[in-house]
């Protein structure tokens, strides 16, 4: 009687099967790894960057306080054409 390990199953197994689930599994592990180091260089770049960025970069306090000495300083501008302007409508509402 013929079983199943006498048509060649058992040779297909041990000489084809196994190695190349053991390949697999290497390669698997192997990919696993590359792509863990790959994701904790990126995070520690990530990490550099954020303290780049807070040391290099403006704060939002700081935008704050340029844009209302800015805006005062063209208030101040404005009103002193303002007085121009009258001075100069005056000038002329003389002649």
């Amino acid at each position: 009687m013929h079983t199943i390990l006498d048509t060649g199953l058992l040779w297909w197994i041990t000489v084809i099967d196994i190695p190349a689930m053991s390949a697999l599994f290497y390669m698997n592990m192997r990919t696993r790894r590359e792509g863990e180091k790959r994701h904790h260089v990126m995070r520690e770049d990530m990490s550099e960057f954020k303290l780049d960025v807070a040391r290099n970069y403006a704060a939002t306090s700081e935008m704050k306080d340029l844009e209302i000495r800015l805006i005062n300083h063209l208030l101040r501008i404005e009103s002193k054409l303002d007085k121009t302007a009258l001075k100069t409508e005056g000038l002329i509402g003389n002649k």
